[in-house]
């Protein structure tokens, strides 16, 4: 079951990955990984549970039969067999279901935080394909045509002497939860959370379409980027590759000024 190109799929509670793409955390990982095909991770915390092999399923926790999703993951893998019309793929979406009750504790009401902010709503999709690499060397995954653009502006800008790099792409709602409660852990107010993050479930990075972007020599997600000769070419060229800054100043969602931020957009959207 081995791809030429990375894929990303996408369920509830588990992602199936390409093994090649992660990093064992011992030995015995390294050598189960390096003959697998996919592994499988759990979103919340990003545990490995089950290493896919050419000979079966290779459990990586005790009592993997019950853990939740793990049934509808293992399924999800036949959908990329191509007889299957593999390539409807790309356009389903998840079901956000359970959102609600996930950001109960939060005080969060998902209907008011989107009447409020004015943020849509923002579905997983069920396949994310792989773009590269960002500045900290993880994989960077984003849908097919985002990718694709994000590639090919990054190969222009190179061209036209200016250095882009990815600081981060896709996000799970469980990701965007769990930045929540670490910074709640570190005594800050929901009120303050929601100036700087986007409500789990509401951020742009849970589409696949966005992406944080930086160049060599600045900081990562900081204001100083605006004075930088890339930020100066994605001003003028981004708008040709389907990109544009989501917050700019003075936006109306109460999302800070964020000069590194970028959605792709389809052409006539």
């Amino acid at each position: 079951m081995r791809r030429s190109i990375p894929l990303l799929l996408n369920t509830d509670a588990i992602e199936a990955w390409p093994a090649p793409l992660l990093r064992a955390h011992g030995n015995a990982d390294a050598r189960l990984l390096a003959r697998a095909d996919w592994v499988l991770r759990r979103k919340r915390d990003g545990r490995y549970l089950a290493a896919v092999l050419d000979q079966g399923v290779h459990s990586l926790i005790a009592q993997l039969p019950r853990e939740p999703g793990t049934a509808e993951a293992l399924d999800a893998l036949s959908w990329l067999d191509p007889a299957r019309g593999a390539g409807t793929l790309d356009t389903r979406l998840l079901s956000p279901q359970g959102l609600r009750e996930r950001l109960e504790p939060l005080g969060l009401d998902a209907d008011a935080y989107a009447d409020q902010s004015g943020l849509m709503l923002e579905p997983e999709p069920v396949l994310l394909h792989y773009a590269g690499r960002d500045r900290f060397h993880r994989p960077l995954w984003l849908r097919r045509a985002a990718a694709l653009a994000w590639r090919r502006m990054r190969l222009q800008a190179a061209r036209n002497g200016v250095a882009l790099d990815a600081i981060s792409g896709y996000r799970s709602h469980a990701y965007q939860l769990g930045i929540f409660e670490r910074k709640r852990a570190r005594g800050q107010q929901v009120e303050q959370i929601l100036q700087v993050n986007a409500a789990p479930g509401f951020s742009e990075h849970h589409s696949g379409m966005a992406l944080d972007i930086g160049t060599p020599g600045e900081p990562p997600a900081e204001t100083s980027f605006e004075h930088s000769p890339a930020f100066a070419w994605l001003q003028e060229h981004a708008h040709r590759h389907g990109f544009r800054m989501s917050y700019p100043q003075g936006n109306p969602h109460g999302i800070v000024y964020e000069p590194w931020h970028w959605r792709w957009h389809p052409a006539g959207a």
